[in-house]
This record gives C-alpha cells, sequence and structure tokens, in this order.
C-alpha cells in the first residue's frame, strides 16, 4: 500500500507520509524500534521540509521519534528532541492542548529520571569519598610492644 501510494501520489504527499508513519507505529508497538525509527525520521524531516518545523503533524513526529529513542535508550538524544517538541507545541498548539501536555508530562518524567541517576551518582561519589576519609582501624601485628 506505502509503495502504491508513493508510486502513485508521490513520496512527499500526506497520505504517503500517515501511511508511513502508521507502519512506524507498527513497528513500534512490536519493539521493531530500529525498524520505528528509520520510518519515524523519515517522516519527520519530510514533514519538516513540506509542512514546517512548526506544523502540529510535524510535531506529531518529532514526538514519536522521541519516545522511539527513549526506547531505544538514548535518553539524551529523546530528551533532546522532546524539549524542542514541548517548546514548539507550547508557541504553537498552546500550553493547555492535549499534544503539549502529554509531551510535557513525559519530558518531566524524563528530566526527573536523569536528575534521579544524577543524584544516584553524586550520592555514591560521596560515600566512596566519605569511606576514604575513615582511618582503617590499627591491626595488632603492626604495633610494636
Amino acid at each position: 500500500m506505502i509503495e502504491t501510494r508513493k508510486r502513485v501520489l508521490g513520496v512527499e504527499h500526506l497520505e504517503t507520509l500517515t501511511s508511513i508513519a502508521n507502519l512506524a507505529s507498527t513497528f513500534w508497538n512490536h519493539g521493531r524500534w530500529k525498524e520505528a525509527e528509520e520510518l519515524f525520521v523519515q517522516v519527520m524531516e519530510t514533514r519538516k521540509r513540506v509542512l514546517g518545523a512548526e506544523h502540529p503533524s510535524t510535531l506529531t513526529s518529532m514526538n514519536n521519534l522521541a519516545f522511539t529513542w527513549k526506547r531505544q535508550g538514548r535518553g539524551a538524544k529523546a530528551l533532546n528532541l522532546m524539549e524542542e517538541c514541548v517548546q514548539l507545541q507550547m508557541h504553537i498548539l498552546g500550553v493547555s492542548h492535549p499534544d503539549t501536555l502529554s509531551s510535557s508530562t513525559a519530558l518531566i518524567g524524563w528530566q526527573t529520571e536523569k536528575l534521579d541517576i544524577a543524584t544516584s551518582a553524586l550520592n555514591f561519589v560521596r560515600e566512596n569519598e566519605a569511606l576514604k576519609d575513615v582511618e582503617e582501624p590499627v591491626n595488632s601485628s603492626d604495633v610494636e610492644t
């Protein structure tokens, strides 16, 4: 079906892009992250070029790609894209739009997760530093009498 749409309507036609995005979502739902990513990237880049970076469909593509990267363990990249997406959604759709609220909720969760990891790492370093400062007990065989 996608190949037919590409041939008849063109690669950049909105219905073709919707079909590709739907296939990417199907891959995503089946845990086929790499295939989903490739298609989500293709759809997002094409929508940016054809519709513009601020079009709601482009923003949906950004959101989908960010979630895909997050599932792939590429948290930093996902976080950066979601931050960009939320900023644009707030500007274009408004702060109370359901898409903005959904993306903002995900972003806050991801930022909290990142902060929790950083806090845990900092606490680990502090605990290890504190252990270094503790004097080791003197072994009685080391004491001269």
